[in-house]
């Protein structure tokens, strides 16, 4: 499924300029309003969205990496996450506002209160999705949340018996809005290879590291490192162990936009 008239009949002159192309692939460079009033509308309409939480690191990947591309290219929604994807798109002559995957699910909480829906989460490292779905139960007593551990889950998105097991769970279910969060590439992969078997779930997001913020078993950087663009840095100091990953956001990826305009 691609991007189809509902959604091109959404877009303005001025979120024409927001969104624009890298490698390839169309980024949606919206606010979080406007993607909100996109999902509520496909929601009504009974269409299903998947939206792809896009940083320099996923972008960098499916550029190296074709069936990762194609699987990308599935999704209705491709928002800016990264700070470095929104440089890329003033690169690129447009003008994208961020939309964090921590954002967006927050958002999508919000949702699934308002309008009695369920909240699915899988993945994450060993009882994450646990952790982070009693937290969110202690802070919405109302919410109906069910959590999956997700077993593993290689990088092409095959599963082991637990995650088999996970999945067979989360299908009986069927929550309204579901979050995965085995991290790029798998989540992409996992949702690409299984959202058909979900035909009544409405929105599906791939949302990273979100349960471990939301379980606190790590913090997020202060509002004011997040507005300068450098959490990224935050994360360095906190996660040395990431600097490999960092290293292709902040100076492969910028080297690789500017290459390929």
């Amino acid at each position: 499924m691609t991007l189809d008239s509902t959604l091109e009949k959404q877009q303005t002159a001025n979120s024409k300029q927001q969104s624009f192309e890298c490698f390839g692939l169309v980024v949606h460079g919206w606010k979080l309003n406007k993607i909100l009033t996109l999902l509520e509308t496909r929601a009504a309409n009974r269409e299903q969205t998947w939206v792809v939480t896009a940083n320099p690191e996923i972008l960098l990947y499916a550029k190296k990496h074709a069936d990762y591309w194609q699987a990308l290219r599935q999704a209705e929604v491709r928002c800016v996450d990264g700070f470095g994807l929104k440089i890329a798109g003033w690169w690129k002559s447009a003008q994208p506002d961020r939309c964090t995957g921590v954002e967006l699910s927050d958002a999508l909480v919000q949702f699934c209160l308002r309008n009695n829906w369920t909240l699915g989460l899988i993945g994450g490292r060993p009882e994450i999705a646990d952790k982070a779905a009693w937290a969110l139960r202690r802070r919405f007593p109302d919410l109906k949340v069910f959590a999956e551990d997700g077993g593993h889950v290689t990088l092409d998105g095959h599963l082991d018996d637990k995650a088999d097991a996970s999945l067979t769970r989360l299908i009986d279910i069927e929550p309204d809005v579901l979050l995965v969060a085995y991290g790029h590439p798998k989540q992409d992969y996992w949702i690409s290879q299984h959202r058909q078997r979900f035909p009544r779930t409405k929105i599906i997001v791939g949302v990273g590291g979100t349960l471990d913020f939301w379980s606190e078993t790590v913090k997020r950087a202060p509002n004011w490192v997040r507005a300068i663009g450098m959490e990224w840095l935050y994360r360095l100091f906190n996660e040395p162990w990431r600097w490999r990953r960092i290293w292709r956001a902040v100076v492969e990826f910028p080297l690789a936009v500017v290459f390929d305009k």
